[in-house]
C-alpha cells in the first residue's frame, strides 16, 4: 500500500489526544475583540474537541498524527 499524504492545512490546526480524538482552537479570538465580553474572550482561549461528525474526516486527512 502506498503512503497516504497528510493534508498539511488540517495538521497545522489540530492535535490528537491520547484517546485518539482531535482538539482544535476556537475561532474569533484574533481581531475585533473590543466589543466581545471578557468572559467570551476567556472562553475562546480554551481548546475544544473537533465535532463528533468531523472526527472521521480529520482522521483521514491526518492519518499519522
Amino acid at each position: 500500500m502506498p503512503k497516504i499524504k497528510t493534508v498539511r492545512a488540517a495538521a497545522k490546526r489540530v492535535k490528537r489526544t491520547a484517546t485518539g480524538l482531535f482538539v482544535r482552537h476556537h475561532t474569533g479570538a484574533n481581531h475585533l475583540l473590543v466589543h466581545k465580553s471578557n468572559s467570551r474572550k476567556r472562553a475562546l482561549r480554551k481548546s475544544t474537541l473537533v465535532n463528533k461528525s468531523d472526527q472521521r474526516r480529520f482522521a483521514r486527512m491526518c492519518p499519522y498524527l
